[in-house]
């Protein structure tokens, strides 16, 4: 491996191959280059598989206990895992994780601020976002850690948006040290290496341009898919033949499925992910990667300095297969009290088919009928038995917050209100550490989203135009590059759905008796206190500006900024509204015409106090009540005068 030229690998992804009769051409490595990278990958493969072997075979386990279609048809299973599972599972989806950018104050960061968020919840949908956090919350509940891929961009006309991808976890394989994909912010504890199979067709690799040496594929059957194994788990599970070996019988180029490595590892300290088929013998992809994995991963429970950290399975497998157990010990001893088993003297009953019970059967005895035939005594189940699934039940619930009316059912105690709102904050306080970790992961995921514009949007290539739901009908915004990329790149702060309505809810309760006092006084910005009072409320900027139209010293005041802004000096005039310019002026590029012109502003203030005969009051507004129509007349004009 020393003996590589390296150089040779600093490529990202070109249209790299042709094919013709059968022959590559621009294969961007030598097969020597190939074979010591694919020696390299090998190695670290069989580490990684080792050692995450058996966790993944309690997983696949596991998947078959979570739906279990394959057991005995006299037998019946306990839903406990998948109760308290989906209970989680919903709470955490419906709360949205909301996206909102901000700006570090260069100049223009307040408009990408603003861009930022209406293209990152216009690409929300684009992006299939809502599924992807489905997939990708159902990993991190079920195997402790979900991992999304975020690498790829569409460039395709009318989408133009990153593509996430979720990884299946039973499918990936990882370096045992690592604690996270990316570690710390020093990455300390990242992955070294680690990749994932999947399938795809010949036809698939020849439409993207940065796959090459196709000509080389192979119909192989990996000994150690772990592929086939997991979608086998789940055809189990589903009580389903496997329909791997069948794959089999499709012809090459036509729609069969070729196992692929996707592999993330580093080569002298540069980070690639490579593709490899053929067993791993052959590398049919090489591309050049940034400093960090393009996978962010989040989790439910973790553990600090551990990768799995602890999962739903974990809290409740146990008690499913307990609760199975003792249902079916129950289910049996009441077949066997309907149908029990009989002694019977057979010196009294001479023929035993007279045993085979009808409706109406006489059955002849010799002497008395009576202790002819007696029931057979045997063992019940105890009653302990319904104490011991009640435990294992409330077990599970309290180690995942999960009581019974937060399953939507009734409890099976009496519980007074304030005991019922009680455990209800209790619950919700559980929920909202969950939610905040997710945070952490989706706060990443943005992050890394914002990296493949600032990569993949070309200045004065790209334009991509977005909807906004406006006040009255929806808007088309065109953004370029300019529009969405700062000099410094914003901070992305994301907030849970139902915690930000609950702040919202109490800021908006605090602030209500705030308003009323402030209103109180007719020196203070009541223009100002009802616009943040309508914010408070939910409304939207355009929302705000249609409900409370700029008045003209606010137009004013902007144009004056522009001028500003471009370092040119703008007049001050005795009727200006000083207070209103000011508020405005606050926005202004802060440069020595704008100082200034602030500074003016705030003299005239001075000035009209101490002499407010230099300043003349201007007459309020006053408008004329419109005229009474008549039959043939059109609408009076009602015009405003001063």
């Amino acid at each position: 491996m020393a003996k590589l030229d390296f150089k040779k690998l600093n490529f990202i992804d070109t249209e790299y191959e042709t094919i013709e009769n059968d022959k590559e051409k621009n294969v961007p490595l030598q097969a020597k280059e190939q074979k010591g990278i694919v020696k390299q990958i090998d190695s670290e493969y069989q580490l990684a598989f080792s050692f995450n072997e058996a966790k993944r075979k309690t997983w696949l386990t596991r998947l078959k206990l979570y739906n279990n279609q394959k057991r005995d048809a006299d037998k019946v299973g306990d839903p406990l895992m998948f109760t308290i599972f989906n209970t989680i599972h919903a709470a955490l989806w419906d709360d949205r994780l909301m996206v909102n950018w901000e700006g570090r104050g260069g100049q223009g960061d307040e408009d990408v601020e603003e861009n930022l968020n209406s293209l990152s919840d216009y690409d929300y949908d684009i992006m299939g976002k809502a599924e992807i956090d489905y997939e990708w919350n159902w990993d991190a509940e079920f195997f402790g850690r979900g991992l999304c891929l975020l690498m790829d961009f569409d460039r395709e006309k009318g989408v133009q948006a990153p593509i996430p991808e979720v990884i299946d976890p039973t499918c990936f394989v990882r370096d045992p040290r690592a604690k996270s994909v990316n570690g710390n912010r020093n990455g300390s504890g990242a992955m070294r290496f680690g990749g994932y199979e999947i399938g795809m067709t010949y036809w698939e690799l020849k439409d993207n341009p940065a796959y090459f040496n196709l000509a080389q594929l192979k119909k192989d059957k990996e000994i150690k898919s772990t592929l086939d194994d997991t979608r086998q788990a789940r055809r189990d599970a589903q009580n389903l033949e496997n329909f791997a070996n069948k794959e089999e019988e499709l012809k090459k180029y036509e729609n069969y499925e070729f196992r692929i490595w996707r592999w993330f590892t580093s080569l002298r300290g540069q980070k690639y992910m490579i593709e490899l088929a053929n067993s791993r013998s052959l590398i049919i992809r090489m591309q050049k990667l940034d400093k960090r994995w393009p996978i962010v991963d989040r989790a439910l429970y973790p553990m600090s300095h551990d990768w799995d950290g602890v999962t739903i399975p974990d809290l409740t497998e146990d008690k499913q297969r307990a609760k199975a157990v003792l249902l079916n010990l129950g289910l049996d001893s009441a077949k066997s009290e309907v149908l029990p088993n009989y002694l019977f003297d057979q010196t009294r009953i001479k023929n035993k088919n007279d045993l085979n019970l009808r409706t109406n059967k006489f059955i002849p005895v010799d002497g008395r009928v009576d202790n002819a035939i007696l029931p057979v005594q045997k063992s019940t189940v105890h009653q302990y038995a319904n104490l011991i699934m009640e435990i294992l039940d409330t077990a599970a619930q309290r180690a995942t917050a999960t009581p019974e009316i937060q399953q939507g059912i009734m409890s099976s105690k009496q519980r007074t209100l304030g005991e019922l709102e009680l455990v209800s904050s209790k619950v919700d306080t559980r929920y909202s550490m969950s939610a905040k970790l997710y945070g952490l992961s989706e706060a990443n995921f943005w992050r890394q989203y914002y990296s493949l514009y600032k990569k993949h949007f070309k200045d004065k290539i790209d334009e991509k135009i977005i909807r906004i739901s406006g006040a009255f009908a929806p808007i088309f915004r065109p953004l370029t590059r300019e529009n969405i990329i700062a000099d410094i790149d914003p901070d992305v702060k994301i907030e849970s759905k139902v915690i930000s309505e609950s702040k919202r809810q109490r800021d908006l309760n605090k602030y209500i008796s705030l308003a009323q006092i402030l209103l109180q006084d007719p020196n203070n910005n009541r223009r100002f206190i009802q616009k943040r009072t309508a914010k408070f409320f939910g409304m939207s900027k355009e929302e705000i500006d249609q409900t409370f139209p700029p008045t003209v010293d606010e137009l004013h005041a902007e144009e004056e900024n522009e001028i500003m802004n471009n370092d040119k000096w703008a007049n001050v005039s005795v009727v200006d509204d000083h207070q209103t310019h000011l508020s405005i002026h606050s926005k202004a590029n802060p440069n020595g015409k704008s100082a200034a012109h602030i500074r003016a502003h705030k003299k005239a203030m001075l000035m009209k106090r101490n002499r407010p005969d230099l300043f003349p009051p201007l007459p309020e507004p006053q408008f004329t009540a419109p005229a009474m129509k008549t039959k043939g007349e059109g609408p009076a004009p009602t015009t405003p005068t001063q």
